[in-house]
């Protein structure tokens, strides 16, 4: 499949968990634990789907830290259109704004576009976005990183100083891991990372988010 490619073919992806065995998922968008508070349209399965090359890289940062007593735990990849779409008409039109306690409580949902949180056109529709943390297999939880996934606020910027230092290194080793294997960070989202040579530059994909998707 070439750069151009249309946007319903999901011939270049994989199911995440079929291709990197030891990956944890917890899809918010799937759930109704989300800024919105409902579940995304397009999440019809809890699984994540990534483009071959992706998976490939992200499969290597897998293998070096699970060596090292972590697993990765994966909130979002592959986001259709249909999800940002909603995303926005949610934070243009929508007045509902239960999740802010949680999410966004020190921002006015209109802000969240303008400081970057949420784009209108999502490298996540591109196929080749991630959004993860670690796990710590010796004590089965999270690593903790200073802030909660999702947290739309300066505290979760990667370079935020405001955190602890073991915090702070904490981002920092998921950072070196996800770099040195190909994937570049956000600067306003600890958990966000794009793989630098992604095969679809222009293509933001349309196909829901399911198995079966990958079998039409």
């Amino acid at each position: 499949m070439s750069k151009n490619a249309l946007p319903t073919d999901a011939s270049g992806f994989v199911v995440l968990s079929e291709f990197v065995p030891h990956i944890i998922q917890e899809i918010r968008y799937h759930s109704t634990y989300n800024f919105i508070g409902e579940r995304i349209d397009g999440y019809e399965e809890p699984i994540a789907l990534l483009t071959v090359e992706a998976a490939r890289a992200l499969k290597s940062v897998c293998n070096e830290l699970f060596v090292q007593g972590y697993r990765l735990k994966v909130f979002d990849a592959y986001r259709p259109v249909s999800a940002v779409r909603q995303f926005i008409l949610w934070g243009i039109e929508d007045t509902d704004i239960r999740m802010k306690p949680y999410f966004y409580p020190d921002l006015e949902k209109q802000e969240l576009f303008a400081k970057g949180y949420i784009a209108k056109r999502s490298s996540h529709s591109r196929g080749s976005a991630i959004d993860l943390t670690l796990l710590d297999m010796k004590t089965g939880r999270e690593v903790d990183m200073g802030s909660p996934f999702d947290l739309f606020s300066e505290v979760s910027h990667p370079d935020y100083r405001g955190v602890t230092e073991a915090q702070f290194e904490n981002r920092m080793m998921l950072r070196r891991a996800m770099v040195r294997n190909g994937f570049l960070p956000l600067d306003c989202e600890w958990w966000h990372f794009v793989l630098k040579d992604e095969p679809y530059p222009d293509t933001y994909f349309t196909f829901p988010v399911s198995a079966a998707s990958l079998r039409q």
